[in-house]
C-alpha cells in the first residue's frame, strides 16, 4: 500500500513513532511523501532518506538524549545562568547536537540538502517569528532568496525542533541584511495533516499524533525560569489535547504517551519500551479498522455537503 505520512511534534516522545512505523512496515506500506514538525520532522527526514524502523531504533538507542539539551557554561549556574542565556541568546539551551547527529545519519544515505531528495518527498514545518509566518520547507525558501540546494535537511529539522525559550532560535541572515528568527513549527502548526490534501487522493495520508488526558505542570512557580518552563509545557501539552475534526480523526493514529512529556530527554529503558509499544499497538489497532475506499466515500460526501 502506498501512503503519505504526517508526524506531529513531541520531543523525546518521538520514539513512539518508531513503533508505529514498524507496524506500518509489517503491512508493506510504501511512503510516498512525508512531513513533520519537531520530533516528527526527525522521523520524516529519516524515512524520506531511506531508513527503516529497525535502523532508526538502533541509532536512537545509541543517542545520548541528555546531549539534546545543549548545555553551556552559563547553564551550570543555577537559575541565573539560564536566565542569562535567555537574555543574551533568547533560549536556555543550544540545539546543535541534534543537527550534527542527524546530518551524520543523512550523509550515510547520500543526503544533505532538500535538493538530494525527489521533489515534494519531504516537508518540514517551522515558524518565522520575525514576521509571524509558518514555514513549509523547502517550499517557502523562495521568500528568502534560497533554493532547496541551499538548506541542509538537518538544519531545517533543528529549526522545527527549537522549542521557544527552551532552545535558541535559528537566525537567518538574509542578503538584504535583515534577520529572521526561526523556531519550533509547532507554534503555528504542530500537526499539519492537511499538507498533502487533494479533492481526490490516490492514496491515504496517515497522521501520527500523541494524546494526553490532561496537562501536567508544576503548581508552584517560584522564579521567572519556572514560569518559562511552565509556559513551554502548557503550550506543548495543549497541542495533545486539541480537538481534531472528523476528517483528521479518521486518518490519524493517536498514540498515548502516559506522563512522558516532550522535554523528558533522560528516559529510562522502561519508558523507551513503553513509548515504542504504544506506537506499535495503536497503529495495529488503527489498521485493523482502516478502509481507504470507505474513507474516500465518506470524505467525498462530506465535501459535497459543505
Amino acid at each position: 500500500m502506498k501512503a503519505d505520512a504526517v508526524f506531529e511534534g513531541g520531543g523525546a516522545r518521538g520514539i513512539a513513532f518508531i513503533g508505529a512505523i514498524h507496524a506500518m512496515e509489517e503491512e508493506n506500506v510504501e511512503w510516498q511523501r512525508l512531513a513533520g514538525t519537531s520530533a516528527g520532522a526527525i522521523i520524516a527526514a529519516l524515512l524520506a532518506s531511506g531508513y527503516k524502523s529497525y535502523e532508526i531504533r538502533n541509532h536512537l538507542s545509541k543517542l545520548n538524549f541528555s546531549k539534546l539539551r545543549g548545555r553551556t557554561y552559563l547553564n551550570r549556574i543555577p537559575i541565573f545562568g539560564s536566565l542569562l542565556e535567555l537574555l543574551f541568546h533568547l533560549g536556555i539551551y543550544k540545539n546543535d547536537y541534534l543537527e550534527t547527529w542527524l546530518d551524520s545519519l543523512l550523509t550515510e544515505k547520500g543526503i544533505k540538502t532538500f535538493a538530494d531528495l525527489p521533489k515534494d518527498k519531504l516537508k518540514i514545518i517551522a515558524s518565522d517569528v520575525s514576521n509571524g509566518q509558518m514555514l513549509i520547507l523547502p517550499d517557502d525558501l523562495e521568500r528568502y532568496g534560497m533554493t532547496p540546494a541551499d538548506l541542509k535537511i538537518s538544519t531545517a529539522v533543528m529549526m522545527s525542533a527549537s522549542l521557544p525559550f527552551f532552545y535558541r532560535p535559528v537566525i537567518w541572515k538574509l542578503k538584504d541584511r535583515k534577520k529572521s528568527y526561526i523556531l519550533d513549527g509547532g507554534l503555528l502548526s504542530n500537526f499539519p495533516i492537511w499538507i498533502f490534501d487533494t479533492d481526490n487522493p490516490r492514496f491515504p495520508t496517515f497522521g501520527f499524533r500523541f494524546v494526553k488526558e490532561k496537562v501536567n505542570i508544576d503548581a508552584v512557580i517560584p522564579t521567572p525560569l519556572h514560569l518559562f518552563k511552565n509556559i513551554i509545557k502548557t503550550m506543548i501539552q495543549a497541542h495533545d489535547l486539541r480537538y481534531l475534526n472528523k476528517d483528521a480523526i479518521e486518518r490519524t493514529i493517536q498514540i498515548p504517551t502516559g506522563d512522558i512529556n516532550a522535554t523528558d530527554f533522560e528516559l529510562d529503558q522502561d519508558e523507551i519500551d513503553f513509548l515504542y509499544m504504544s506506537g506499535y499497538a495503536s497503529t495495529k489497532e488503527f489498521l485493523s479498522k482502516w478502509d481507504f475506499e470507505q474513507y474516500k466515500i465518506i470524505r467525498f460526501n462530506r465535501l459535497k455537503n459543505k
